[in-house]
């Protein structure tokens, strides 16, 4: 089946940047903007609980969002709309100034546009664990808008995240395409490369990889930003049609 469609991971891929010390530094941000109001340890602990109740749901019915806001909810006793007011607010005020700790380059652009070029549809394939306003912001850092590609999958949305299979089938539906129609390029060997499972190409982008070591999937072709630029320009590997 002739690729119709190219997903893109975001952090670490369009976005260069390391994921780790990006969200260390965006929970101790999260913690200085809460400030006494809270106990931040508490605070911190349970966004990463609610965090990791997103990643393993199998509730198709139910968006991360509320996923997210049903285990923060009945696991404390601070009322929602006080403590969304903070959230809220940083994500308006203080995440826009976490882009220093990104390292955006030329690539991201010049990838898309190659990609649009040569007639592919694209998407924005990073996992939606964070509001949308973050995820716009993201983008916003490497110059670009949501306008600029067919989905971005935000939590607000999404029903399921990586490395959960279930992600990219809800892709796929959500853009009418088969899996076979397309190909995932991220840097994350267990997170981007397990769109294997259901017949996707894979591309893995080497700058900022990233590997846990197990499981491994499947990877078609791999190479930098520059690397993967030429191929799609020219219609090579994965990306031939």
């Amino acid at each position: 089946m002739t690729v119709s469609t190219i997903l893109f991971d975001l952090d670490g891929t369009l976005l260069e940047m390391q994921t780790d010390p990006f969200v260390k530094s965006y929970l101790k941000e999260v913690g200085r903007h809460v400030g006494t109001q809270y106990d931040t340890e508490k605070l911190l602990s349970l966004i990463w609980e609610a965090t990791k109740a997103m990643i393993v749901s199998k509730e198709p019915d139910k968006t991360n969002e509320q996923v997210f806001i049903e285990y923060f909810t009945s696991h404390s006793d601070w009322k929602r709309e006080e403590v969304w007011r903070l959230f809220d607010s940083f994500y308006r005020d203080v995440f826009p100034t976490l882009s220093h700790l990104t390292y955006p380059s030329p690539w991201a652009k010049k990838i898309v546009e190659a990609a649009k070029s040569q007639g592919f549809r694209i998407a924005v394939a990073t996992n939606p664990v964070f509001p949308r306003e973050a995820i716009y912001h993201r983008l916003a850092w490497i110059g670009m808008t949501s306008d600029e590609f067919e989905l971005v999958t935000v939590y607000e949305d999404m029903h399921y995240t990586k490395p959960n299979p279930g992600y990219f089938a809800e892709i796929c539906e959500k853009l009418g395409v088969e899996p076979a129609e397309c190909v995932m390029v991220g840097n994350h060997m267990q997170e981007d490369m397990v769109a294997s499972k259901l017949g996707m190409k894979t591309f893995l982008v080497t700058n900022w990889l990233e590997d846990r070591g197990e499981p491994q999937y499947p990877v078609d072709q791999r190479g930098t930003l520059e690397e993967l630029h030429q191929a799609i320009e020219s219609g090579t590997g994965v990306f031939a049609r």
